[in-house]
């Protein structure tokens, strides 16, 4: 949009606080901003001449203004971010945290499970997280097994089906882990007591879970049953260990939380850190990418309201090296100067430096001059390796497969040191039966090049095959069949490290580490294994919907997803108690699975 075509309806733009979206001309959303007076802020965009090359572009390709006008600057602030995080405009900051992290659930239901999921849905159930690591979340679940008796299982326990006596204890209950509420050996009370432990321990507050303990073990001592006492005393020692795992940090109870920035050119990353009763209880990583120039304090207040909406805290202090730019109400920031606090903050800064310079450092291994085709760690890799040409274009294949199921293959390309996503390619096996890592290489290889030379493709320098001695044999031989084995050199990687071994040598050639060309290798083995195992989890989640119960006549697709929501797999479907069955799909859909699970058992004997 020129100057002069938006003097023309600068009358017309609200002078009120609110939101102004800008788009191009075929109707998609370039920018979504905010502004405590609206004519205002939109006419610096086109007035002022003060603006980056950045900038100059965006208002170049506006070609449409929308406005929303709000109560408040603050409703302005919390519209913003909504939109923003919805449509990912191309000229805001673009959040890159697109992982799913685990949470643990609460199951709202009659004695409600506890367990670990990746899947937040609105079915009224209690979502504690999200966490950044799994292997942390199961540190949790393993210590609420160790220390609080709740049920695994998956029956119906509704009162109609425990009065009726549908359902016997299993094991966990025989081994204390569980009351036996299924026989009614436990209240709903009772359990719900259990359940309000789960929620102290999770949120990172386990005082009165030990209390409770304490108690009971003296009770016990005191009824003379020594054995349970001295199950309790395990209980609590075990939590004890817990609470000692996390450092004291500060002697503050109240719950904190703390944001760092660290921000150079287009990047910047926020760190945070939860606080509770003194600990830290979870810390995350936010990447941002920032297309515009904006400030510390306008990113700080995106990440801070984009965390504390995720993770629900609700702490009344937060701690930042500046004060961000839109602030919460009711809520105090601290920017300290000393003590306990300036500690935390130095704490999380220390961590979101660390992310920028490692970012900076992955920046530089893959920068690849636009006026050269070569760059030094190519020319590098062509003197270690011997090679006759500089390996600017390299291809890496990997083989997967899950106990002989589903095999596949990927090969990624690197083209001057760099990935080439779109010439990428994944391999259903074909051809070979079980587990033969040898055959299901030379299968790949000699169906991706024998598709090059059919389309007069050109060869890469360098081949990398993932794998010992026996893969990089049975690619060669692929090659001698298409008769092209020596038009490039091929290499074999070892497993782990990135040693380099060429056909029929006995000694390997070991890179140096932390090299150019060691991170370039490394860089090109790490994203063959992701992209094959992404391409592998895929096929195995496809695999496993198609099961007996696709066949089977008046079985529809919602009927088979609620079974298997519930039974996990058909195995357990078959051994399940028909009343159950019954109880999920009526008594006419469970004689027709009955019928057919009896039809196919006689069919395999």
């Amino acid at each position: 949009m020129e100057k002069d075509q938006f003097k023309k309806i600068q009358s017309s733009i609200p002078q009120e606080p609110g939101i102004y979206q800008y788009f191009d001309d075929k109707g998609k959303l370039l920018y979504v901003g905010k502004a405590k007076h609206l004519r205002n802020r939109v006419s610096s965009y086109f007035l002022s001449n003060q603006h980056s090359l950045k900038t100059i572009e965006l208002v170049q390709r506006i070609s449409e203004i929308k406005f929303t006008i709000v109560n408040s600057e603050h409703d302005a602030f919390i519209l913003e971010n909504e939109l923003i995080k919805n449509y990912q405009p191309k000229y805001n900051i673009n959040l890159k945290d697109d992982k799913t992290y685990p949470y643990i659930v609460i199951k709202k239901e009659a004695f409600p499970r506890v367990f670990l999921t990746r899947r937040k849905i609105k079915d009224g159930s209690t979502y504690i997280g999200p966490f950044t690591h799994v292997f942390a979340v199961r540190e949790l679940i393993n210590h609420i097994k160790e220390t609080i008796p709740l049920r695994t299982c998956t029956l119906p326990l509704t009162p109609k089906n425990i009065q009726q006596g549908r359902f016997k204890v299993c094991l966990e209950y025989h081994l204390g882990n569980c009351k036996g509420p299924c026989q009614g050996f436990q209240t709903e009370e009772d359990y719900a007591t259990s359940i309000d432990q789960v929620k102290h321990l999770l949120k990172g507050n386990v005082k009165p879970l030990v209390q409770n303990l304490k108690e009971t073990m003296q009770a016990e001592a005191a009824a003379l049953a020594f054995e349970k006492a001295n199950e309790t005393k395990k209980k609590i020692d075990e939590l004890e260990r817990y609470q000692t795992k996390s450092e004291i940090l500060t002697k503050q109870q109240e719950a904190m939380d703390v944001f760092s920035i660290a921000m150079e050119e287009d990047q910047a990353y926020v760190n945070y850190l939860m606080l509770q009763e003194g600990r830290i209880v979870q810390t995350h990583m936010l990447p941002l990418s920032i297309p515009l120039e904006e400030s510390k304090e306008t990113i700080l207040a995106f990440a801070i309201h984009y965390f504390r909406t995720q993770l629900e805290s609700e702490a009344k202090e937060i701690i930042v090296p500046v004060e961000p730019i839109e602030k919460e109400k009711g809520i105090k920031y601290t920017v300290p100067k000393l003590g306990e606090k300036l500690q935390l903050l130095a704490l999380s800064q220390k961590n979101v430096d660390y992310a920028l310079k490692d970012w900076k450092h992955r920046q530089a291994l893959v920068k690849v001059s636009e006026t050269a085709p070569v760059n030094e760690v190519l020319i590098e890799l062509k003197q270690l390796l011997s090679l006759p040409t500089v390996p600017n274009h390299i291809e890496c294949f990997d083989n997967s497969n899950f106990h002989g199921s589903f095999p596949v293959s990927a090969m990624v390309c690197f083209k001057n040191g760099i990935p080439s996503k779109s010439d990428y390619r994944k391999f259903n096996i074909k051809t070979v039966v079980g587990i033969n890592d040898f055959a299901s290489m030379h299968e790949t290889v000699l169906r991706r090049y024998s598709s090059v030379l059919q389309k007069k493709q050109p060869l890469p320098q360098l081949i990398i095959i993932d794998g010992g001695k026996g893969q990089l044999n049975a690619a060669l031989d692929a090659l001698k069949e298409l008769g092209i084995q020596d038009k490039v050199t091929t290499v074999g990687l070892a497993k782990n490290i990135e040693e380099l071994f060429f056909p029929g040598d006995t000694s390997s050639i070991l890179l140096n580490w932390n090299s150019p060309a060691h991170n370039l290798v490394r860089n090109i083995r790490d994203e063959v294994h992701r992209f094959g195992i992404t391409f592998h989890r895929a096929q195995r989640s496809k695999g496993a919907l198609e099961n007996s119960l696709d066949h089977i006549e008046g079985i529809g697709p919602k009927t088979k997803d609620t079974l298997l929501t519930y039974f996990k797999s058909v195995s357990k479907i078959k051994s399940a108690n028909p009343s159950i069955l019954a109880e999920l799909i009526g008594a006419a859909k469970t004689k027709i699975l009955l019928a057919a699970f009896e039809k196919e058992k006689t069919r395999s004997n």
